[in-house]
């Protein structure tokens, strides 16, 4: 079997509509399955103003709006209907790549199962991190108990680091996991992008240590421990600026939790990578990435990162070398040792150019071309065993 004889069925709760680092991944697979020859139909939600065109074949299906608060602009794929069916009978895939634990990903494993067709799921999010930042943390045995029966249903797993692998491991979600890492566009993401007059544009002075946020503005970012780890910063004196790169649904919680901060809103392409150079360290405390893109984006524009210590920049960062890893827990624990991680690069500047630069270097082995590559992989190997249990 060649990878010119796979068909694939790609289904997404998110491919194009709103912009985000899951759906960026699977747009540059699906561009790079195209160039192989691979043929591709894509399922997903599908809206009038999306953020972005989609690469491939776009198919709608069912969804509503997210019942939960201030996510209204993220919708919930639901069970595949007849025309959706239709279209996917049509199509005819040999391989079903689902990208959501989803209404819409259950109905697509289903038919997989019923015609016999393999089935890879990408785990792109820790949705059992989610209830916590919704006052339902209560939820979570409930919801990892979910995403295990769904895992296990499917053939295969492909996630983005070592550490998410070793953690969909412990909680039982399946044997065969292998890595779907990311990669990094260098051209984008450069220290030589750095752009000292749209620095001084924002009120930011040539020597001023400014502390980047980068992502979504939703509180499952770690939006109140960034906050609160500032708050400490400040307490101790420590001189710094905040530049804050993106945009959501929390972003008037997040300015009134960070008078004096500059909120840059959202970039993208060469606009977003300029920005990123132009700031002195990165500091991302979430703890539901998987991988961490805005992470190794950082690391390629050489700053030093400070991150809570937990899947995806558990796999990226190397403490002590190019940045901090701070154990996550509790806001009021969490919030001053990352203050504690933060200070010596407010503090040094010998430092935090050292671990920026090292960064950098580790960021140069992230291709994209090569980690796609291990996706064909995977689905090759599939059939392969598929074909050795019929034989």
């Amino acid at each position: 079997m060649d990878v010119t004889d796979l068909r694939i069925a790609l289904f997404s709760g998110n491919y194009n509509y709103t912009r985000d680092g899951c759906n960026q991944a699977l747009n540059r697979l699906a561009e790079y399955l195209l160039r192989q020859g691979a043929a591709l139909r894509v399922y997903s939600p599908v809206v009038a103003e999306p953020d972005f065109p989609p690469t491939g074949d776009l198919v709608d299906v069912p969804n509503m709006r997210m019942p939960v608060k201030n996510r209204g602009e993220y919708r919930l794929g639901l069970p595949l209907d007849a025309k959706a069916r239709a279209d996917l009978e049509a199509f005819a895939p040999n391989t079903v790549h689902l990208s959501a634990p989803d209404f819409t990903g259950h109905s697509a494993l289903n038919w997989a199962r019923k015609h016999d067709v393999p089935v890879l799921a990408s785990v792109h999010t820790r949705f059992e991190t989610y209830p916590q930042y919704y006052g339902m943390g209560f939820l979570e045995p409930a919801v990892i108990a979910l995403l295990r029966r769904f895992y296990h249903r499917c053939d295969a797993l492909v996630a983005p680091s070592q550490s998410q692998i070793d953690e969909l491991k412990a909680q039982g979600m399946h044997d065969d996991i292998s890595i779907w890492s990311r990669g990094v566009d260098r051209t984008v993401f450069h220290p030589s992008k750095r752009d000292l007059e749209w620095r001084r544009s924002l009120g930011l002075a040539d020597d001023d240590v400014a502390i980047v946020f980068l992502g979504r503005l939703v509180m499952e970012k770690g939006l109140d421990v960034f906050a609160e780890t500032i708050v400490q910063l400040r307490k101790r004196q420590v001189p710094h600026k905040v530049l804050v790169i993106g945009d959501g649904p929390a972003r008037g919680w997040f300015e009134k939790a960070l008078p004096g901060g500059i909120f840059a809103g959202f970039k993208t392409g060469a606009d977003l990578g300029k920005a990123l150079a132009s700031g002195d360290i990165f500091f991302n405390p979430s703890i539901t990435e998987t991988f961490g893109n805005v992470t190794l984006e950082a690391m390629a524009c050489g700053l030093p990162v400070v991150a809570a210590g937990a899947t995806g920049a558990a796999s990226l960062v190397t403490d002590g070398e190019t940045g901090r890893l701070v154990p996550p827990g509790k806001p009021d624990i969490f919030a001053p040792a990352c203050a504690e991680a933060l200070a010596p690069y407010c503090l040094d500047d010998e430092l935090r150019l050292r671990h920026g630069a090292n960064g950098e270097k580790a960021a140069g082995a992230y291709s994209w071309d090569a980690i796609n590559q291990a996706v064909v992989d995977t689905y090759m190997r599939l059939h392969e065993q598929r074909a050795a249990e019929a034989a």
